[in-house]
């Protein structure tokens, strides 16, 4: 296992939601590591460097329109399989085929509106971190409750 760093944004609409603690909270109760977070809105040029690879496609103008439209909040997280162990507490895309118990089986009910993104590879982690964050707005350490977290041999 390695220890590894992902991208959480908590859309407009989870913001709009007031969802941001309750997002925090969950993350950080699963054991992760919260080492840089920011409200920001992202601009028309933020929203097409993040979905570079939507541009060209038929939907991209309502994704650019949804993602400016209210503030957002962007987040690294870092731990052990972190950008796994994020998109399984995050769930499925559509919060009505989310399982309960995931942030959007919890608390989604639509496809487009699912409050919450989280990096899909540490490729595209390592890609998005880097359009959202400078390198010293990153604050990584060592938790001290981390050798309760999990074993040494799963860092």
């Amino acid at each position: 296992m390695s220890c590894e760093r992902t991208l959480i944004l908590v859309k407009p609409d989870g913001v709009q939601r007031k969802l941001i603690g309750t997002i925090v909270s969950r993350i950080e109760n699963k054991g992760l590591n919260l080492i840089a977070m920011k409200m920001l809105n992202v601009t028309a040029e933020l929203s097409k460097q993040h979905y570079a690879e939507h541009v060209e496609k038929p939907f991209y103008s309502d994704l650019e329109e949804f993602i400016t439209s209210a503030p957002v909040v962007a987040m690294v997280v870092e731990g052990p399989e972190a950008v796994s162990v994020m998109r399984t507490l995050i769930g499925a895309t559509n919060g009505r085929a989310a399982a309960p118990g995931t942030i959007r089986g919890d608390y989604g009910s639509s496809r487009q509106m699912n409050m919450i993104h989280g990096s899909d590879s540490v490729e595209s982690a390592a890609r998005e971190i880097n359009i959202y964050f400078q390198a010293d707005e990153i604050c990584s350490f060592n938790v001290a409750l981390g050798s309760w977290l999990c074993a040494a041999d799963e860092l």
